[in-house]
């Protein structure tokens, strides 16, 4: 999933004031709403809402910006080189995805590791619909938390998770090592499982852990 440019979408400038983002909402609302039987547009209107939920938030367009910054415009989300869609690996690789992206913002950004859910789904690649159980089981793991604000940061039992684990998990390791997944190589002939007290790897590096991850 490439990153929509809803400055482009809403013909503004990134430095638009918060006043000509709503007036040109408004504008494009009535042009674009399925009601409107000559320029109605559902697909259109269904993004213009996107734009203005991120653009008329200041911590929203922050995390935006931030995004779009560190991205280039050519960075390669994680889903173009990990595999989220296969049933119970793809379940696990998400996970993966999401500790490794909280793990590098707080290592390199101590002071502020917090990532919002639109930034989390545009690194990964992957809509926040098939994040919230992904989402859910990291915090009930204690690995990450949710702020008031909606941001999610690693928490410490989530950093021992990834220093201790990342030689066992190749997925893992590799976002780490590449920080953005970009053409990152694949390891064929290794399964990964689930289980439901514990995140594993099964195969040729298989390392024994306690029900937090940790190796024994």
């Amino acid at each position: 999933m490439n990153l929509p440019n809803y400055y482009e979408f809403l013909q503004i400038s990134p430095n638009a004031e918060p006043e000509t983002i709503h007036r040109v909402h408004r504008f494009l609302a009535v042009r674009f709403h399925p009601d409107n039987p000559e320029t109605g547009d559902p697909d259109k209107f269904h993004l213009l809402q996107q734009a203005y939920e991120v653009l008329s938030n200041p911590e929203n367009r922050a995390a935006y910006d931030a995004s779009r910054a560190a991205m280039g415009g050519e960075t390669t989300p994680y889903s173009e080189s990990v595999d989220f869609m296969d049933s119970t690996s793809g379940e696990l690789n998400r996970r993966l995805g999401v500790l490794a992206l909280l793990y590098i913002r707080r290592r390199t950004f101590p002071d502020s590791p917090a990532v919002s859910l639109f930034e989390i789904e545009a690194r990964m690649g992957f809509p926040r619909d098939y994040l919230e159980f992904t989402l859910w089981y990291l915090q009930k793991k204690s690995y990450i938390s949710r702020a008031d604000n909606a941001d999610f940061v690693l928490l410490a039992d989530g950093v021992d998770f990834v220093e201790s684990q990342r030689q066992g998990f190749p997925v893992l390791n590799r976002l780490l090592t590449s920080g953005s997944g970009v053409n990152a190589p694949s390891h064929k002939g290794r399964s990964h499982s689930v289980g439901a007290n514990n995140i594993f790897y099964t195969g040729p590096e298989r390392r024994k852990t306690d029900r937090r991850g940790r190796p024994q």
